[in-house]
């Protein structure tokens, strides 16, 4: 048929043709991004009566697209950052088939309620992939009773649960998992189901309801949708960009996604991408770094062009094909990176300035240092620049913000030293010196504030790092009490007066940076909770080395005295290092 609206379709036929494999999504389409909120309203919103508006699909039916364009499957089961990604299906030779170019978020949300399950990160939870971090939900309605919460707009109890959830029921809740309706597509078979369940014969609410579930599933040609058939890509991508331009907003980033993934001609582009994100970096930091898509495309841009902004003009075919062409250095390159800052220490939880990672990729990169970077005895008097200059970076806040200024000027600095191994960590400095909020001077106060940071702070072993910065960071290095922690936690005052039982119970006294070092792992193992003055003794622990005063007793009794003197030293230290 000739491109314009068809003959509309129900949910139910959009969903056998997803089976079928007739509807695929294009390689153009971002990755599903919907959340489980937007899921149950939408299926609110279809149980309402009211309109989802209407969808755009591609007919494609010449071998030339079916032979040269990625297309992926429906996602069946969407497991947050660890199952996000479509897999793709090989398209020659097969008869015709649709693409979704509007609509794949809400096709994949029916789909999802309808046939597959919907995993989400649990709160205060590592990301692992496994039941407890991400535990398993299906789509469930309450027969019960409508929603009783008066602040909500949805009038079906929709929601996803797990299968233990489902269980929880009281006299106004029956959970009723929504995939079980399509089991009732014969009319009689559905009217007996009914007459064999006590619970439409007692329940009004409960029998319209389930009747209402089903026409809509089966009956209402509710998927209205335009459709397309002309085989021009080109033509396709410029109406994907403006269909697209409302519901879920597509960012310059999708679009960029979109463009690369369109034009790569000699490898996949999701599965690289879905393979340094989801396996190569993961795999890399405890807690295991999560990066996304938009870092490893910035990065690109900020190796390969002057204009580093996510504009369309900056990423055209050129950029794509150079992106392409050197994706395994670049690739090798980030993963390098990432494990040259786990070497100091570094995870998801304290690294949380993601973007800071782009100008350490750009000095490997440009300077062929992939092999050697985390070789220990390669790059000695290097590394410790770039670890000094991370540091500072972080404790600043300088990528903070919109954070496309301060890469373009730290890679103008490092673009003049391209290939010599020379990170010119002054001249970063001086680049920045006039810009009062991005700066990489520390004044006395700033200073100040930091040796209060508490131990569990994500910037609290990044201020040790600065700190220790002349340590060997090619060992595991722990944050550890001086004074040990549980002597503070178990004090009773006693004899002490009042203004010294508060001294020695304020956290930011015994569990700020003032009473903690980093420590040799094995050291640290050794320590437990032994008293400072007794462990210096035993181990014979250089003083210097570990930062803690010498003109001082190191008896627990003298704290408050050593509290002043630690403070004394360590702003001393930082401030040194940071050159103020």
């Amino acid at each position: 048929m000739a491109s314009g609206f068809a003959k509309p379709i129900t949910i139910k036929e959009a969903i056998d043709k997803i089976v079928a494999r007739k509807y695929l999504i294009p390689a153009i389409q971002r990755k599903f991004v919907w959340s489980g909120e937007q899921i149950e309203v939408l299926f609110d919103s279809i149980m309402r009566g009211y309109p989802i508006n209407s969808f755009m699909f591609w007919e494609i039916n010449t071998p030339e697209i079916k032979n040269s364009f990625k297309f992926y499957q429906f996602l069946t089961e969407y497991r947050q950052f660890f199952k996000e990604d479509n897999v793709d299906i090989d398209t020659k030779g097969n008869d015709d088939f649709y693409a979704i170019i509007d609509g794949q978020q809400r096709l994949t949300s029916l789909y999802l309620g309808l046939k597959g399950s919907y995993a989400y990160k649990m709160p205060r939870k590592w990301w692992k992939d496994n039941e407890d971090c991400l535990p398993t939900r299906r789509l469930y309605l309450n027969l019960a009773s409508p929603v009783r919460d008066e602040e909500s707009s949805m009038k079906y109890d929709f929601r996803l649960l797990t299968e233990d959830e489902s269980k929880y029921e009281d006299k106004d809740t029956k959970w009723y998992r929504v995939n079980e309706i399509l089991r009732w597509g014969d009319d009689k078979e559905f009217r007996q189901y009914l007459r064999s369940e006590p619970l439409f014969q007692d329940n009004d609410f409960a029998y319209d309801t389930i009747y209402t579930l089903r026409d809509r599933i089966f009956k209402d040609e509710l998927i209205n949708y335009y459709l397309e058939d002309k085989q021009d890509i080109d033509q396709v991508l410029e109406i994907f960009i403006r269909t697209n331009s409302g519901g879920e907003p597509l960012s310059f980033s999708n679009l960029l996604m979109s463009y690369t993934t369109a034009n790569w001609t000699t490898r996949d582009a999701r599965k690289s991408f879905d393979d340094l994100i989801h396996h190569q970096v993961y795999s890399i930091g405890k807690p295991n770094f999560i990066i996304n898509a938009d870092l490893v495309l910035k990065t690109c841009l900020v190796l390969f062009n002057d204009n580093i902004k996510f504009q369309v003009k900056n990423f055209d075919n050129s950029s794509v094909v150079k992106f392409e062409q050197n994706w395994d250095k670049v690739s090798s390159a980030i993963i390098e990176a990432f494990k040259l800052i786990e070497s100091w220490g570094f995870n998801d939880s304290n690294f949380r300035a993601k973007n800071a990672i782009i100008p350490i990729v750009y000095f490997i990169y440009h300077n062929g240092l992939q092999d050697i970077i985390n070789n220990q005895a390669k790059l000695t008097n290097v590394k410790p620049l770039i670890r000094q200059w991370l540091c500072l970076s972080l404790l600043k806040g300088v990528f903070g913000g919109q954070p496309d200024n301060v890469l373009t000027k730290i890679r103008k600095v490092l673009e003049r030293h391209k290939g010599d191994c020379i990170f010119p960590l002054d001249e970063i400095k001086d680049a920045f010196k006039e810009d009062a909020s991005k700066n990489l001077s520390f004044s006395e106060e700033f200073v100040d504030g930091l040796l209060t940071t508490q131990k569990d702070q994500s910037n609290c072993y990044t201020i040790l790092a600065l700190i220790y910065s002349h340590l060997n960071f090619n060992q595991e290095f722990h944050k550890d009490h001086l004074h040990p922690y549980s002597y503070f936690c178990k004090l009773q005052q006693g004899n002490m007066t009042d203004d010294e039982y508060n001294f020695y119970k304020d956290p930011l006294n015994y569990n700020s940076v003032l009473n903690l070092q980093l420590l040799n792992g094995d050291l640290n193992k050794s320590k437990l909770d032994s008293p400072l003055n007794q462990w210096v003794n035993d181990k014979s622990i250089d003083l210097d080395n570990q930062l803690i005063p010498k003109n001082v007793s190191l008896d627990v009794s003298n704290f408050r005295s050593f509290i002043t003197e630690r403070k004394s030293l360590l702003k001393k230290r930082l401030l040194s290092i940071v050159g103020a």
